[in-house]
């Protein structure tokens, strides 16, 4: 019993060495895993892919640097995957915070898949409206967006000549941490029938099953083991596939600590008991 009471009491400091260990160890040694890729985030791929060279995708940033070690290696991957198919990509947002996540992205992927800045993709920018922008854009996308987020006329730009609304857009892309890809299904994807994919948080992911479900979504990218099931089906193993290892040890971990910690809280209750 004395063992279990010597676990109990250990100090706090160690519990997060030990995790912290757990995390780092598999980013450093970088063993193999296997990624099983399951139907909702094959769903999105083969919406990506079903889209004709020459069709356009817009991708919403809908997510901040909270929320990047998720989320942003699916913006990266999609990217990769809508420049190999010479898809054109709009990117925009709804969180002025997550734009330059985006610029990030971009200036990774574009020169990587030699792709040209407004010819290939363009980058509309943050403009405020919210619910008004998304169904504004159904009619007029230049009502909001005169120009791209440098101030060049999006008519400067050949391809954004023939985007008018969402009728010119064969996907939308919401890469959300919150509601914000509610919004998008209930208000585009509802009046304008839009095919849409999510990618979201894994704490989010749970919420859009409804909308899978009912077909009112393509498919959901969903956390970072969505994000590694993404970069499995392009071939192009990045940040997330990385990161699974070390948040299964890391999970592995807190499972095992919460079995001990539960055993020796009954034991030690046990023991209590039997001296009454």
């Amino acid at each position: 019993m004395k063992l279990w009471e010597r676990i109990s009491s250990v100090d706090s400091r160690i519990l997060y060495l030990l995790l912290a260990l757990a995390v780092a160890l598999p980013l450093i040694i970088k063993p193999r895993t296997d990624i099983r890729v399951s139907e909702p985030v094959r769903s999105a791929f083969q919406a990506v892919d079903k889209l004709a060279p020459g069709s356009v995708i817009m991708i919403s940033i809908d997510f901040d640097p909270s929320s990047a070690p998720e989320v942003q290696p699916m913006l990266i991957s999609i990217l990769r995957h809508a420049f190999r198919e010479n898809v054109k990509v709009i990117v925009m947002g709804q969180l002025a915070l997550g734009l330059p996540l985006a610029e990030i992205a971009l200036n990774q992927v574009a020169p990587e898949m030699n792709k040209v800045y407004g010819k290939d993709y363009v980058n509309i920018g943050y403009r405020p409206g919210y619910t008004a922008m998304m169904v504004g854009i159904g009619r007029e996308i230049r009502d909001y967006f005169r120009t791209d987020y440098r101030g060049v006329p999006l008519d400067s730009f050949e391809f954004m000549r023939k985007v008018h609304n969402y009728k010119d857009i064969g996907l939308l892309v919401s890469l959300a941490h919150g509601a914000v890809a509610d919004v998008w299904i209930q208000f585009v994807g509802g009046r304008y029938n839009q095919d849409i994919i999510v990618g979201c948080t894994g704490v989010n992911a749970p919420n859009l099953y409804q909308y899978l479900n009912a077909g009112q979504i393509e498919g959901i990218i969903g956390g970072l083991q969505g994000a590694a099931e993404y970069e499995t089906l392009i071939e192009k193993p990045g940040s997330a596939t990385l990161g699974m290892p070390a948040q299964s040890w890391g999970h592995g971990l807190i499972i095992l600590l919460l079995i001990i910690g539960n055993v020796g809280f009954l034991l030690a209750k046990k023991r209590k008991g039997e001296k009454r």
